[in-house]
């Protein structure tokens, strides 16, 4: 093989490579067009191979060690790099993204705000007018111990407050995609979901309330539930765009009104897990915590719910949906 030849006639890919990969490391993946993505890949490809015939070859080791480094650079921007931009997507959907679509969705999870808010004045009227009203929602158990001995039910998590934590959260999960589910029942089951759960805390509160127990209560919701109610709303909301997908698909075509308003509704869940996993954490060590005082309790929770409207005000101009399509 004439060495020098085959230099001269290799050398402009080595060149293209590393122009390309110049542009990558100072401006990102995302500055490439797609042909230049593609002609990326292919350099690397090519120049592997050619790293590969100089050692073969035994060519001098000043060309092997800049072949290396440019195989070296060229599989760092490829692999490692695009898992790299894929993290910082998922910050930016998380920084910017979630707040953008909750915004654009407001009107669904107002909706099923509105059915759990329903729910709990109900509970809460008829409770006070037919006591025995109560006992169709809240377990015999719980109204007899706080009735008869004058306690609160949540003391039990103290001493197994991981086991408790995990539980909760898999619970409120659970709950959650039920509701974001029961969009396709043409949203029966999430507005059931959303009602069912405002009469249950309703009747709740109720009974705390008749026996003096209204403080503690409160005290102990107030942390966990200024981000797992939202939560629970931003569920609904979610089953709400299905089931507006399904029933008024409008300008849309019934499958396309699905993939748009669901990836909408895709959107809302990314952002209710992380808000329930901190719930559940801080329903199961924090809320219960005897040794932290009740005001402390009300000043976190009212606390966490400022920073959670804070951060769902958040706006800036951008496409939500470009974080989860290619």
């Amino acid at each position: 093989m004439n060495i020098q030849r085959w230099i001269a006639r290799r050398e402009p890919n080595w060149q293209r490579l590393d122009a390309l990969l110049k542009q990558v490391e100072k401006k990102g993946l995302k500055s490439l067009r797609a042909a230049e993505i593609r002609e990326l890949a292919s350099l690397y490809r090519s120049v592997a191979a050619d790293l590969a015939r100089a050692r073969t070859q035994e060519i001098s080791n000043t060309l092997i060690q800049s072949l290396q480094s440019l195989t070296t650079r060229g599989y760092t921007q490829i692999y490692q790099g695009s898992r790299r931009q894929e993290w910082q997507a998922v910050l930016e959907f998380y920084r910017w993204g979630l707040p953008s679509v909750v915004q654009k969705t407001f009107a669904y999870i107002a909706a099923a705000t509105a059915l759990f808010l329903l729910g709990g004045i109900v509970a809460w009227w008829y409770s006070w007018q037919n006591p025995s009203f109560m006992s169709l929602i809240v377990p015999e158990n719980l109204i007899s111990k706080v009735r008869d001995e004058h306690k609160l039910w949540m003391g039990s998590i103290v001493g197994i407050e991981p086991l408790a934590s995990s539980g909760i959260t898999i619970n409120n999960l659970a709950v959650s995609f039920g509701a974001v589910a029961g969009g396709i029942t043409a949203g029966i089951y999430t507005a059931y979901l959303m009602v069912f759960n405002g009469l249950l805390i309703g009747a709740v509160g109720t009974l705390v309330g008749q026996n003096n127990l209204a403080y503690p209560f409160w005290a102990f919701v107030f942390p966990h539930g200024s981000l797992e109610l939202p939560a629970i709303f931003f569920a609904g909301g979610a089953g709400f765009l299905l089931a507006k997908a399904i029933l008024f698909p409008g300008k849309y075509r019934r499958p396309d009104a699905l993939k748009f308003y669901g990836s909408q509704a895709v959107q809302l869940v990314f952002g209710i897990v992380p808000m329930l996993m901190l719930a559940g954490a801080i329903e199961g060590f924090f809320s219960p915590n005897p040794n932290v005082p009740d005001p402390i309790k009300y000043l976190a929770g009212m606390g966490l719910f400022v920073l959670l409207v804070m951060y769902c005000s958040r706006n800036k101009n951008i496409n939500e949906n470009k974080y989860f399509t290619k």
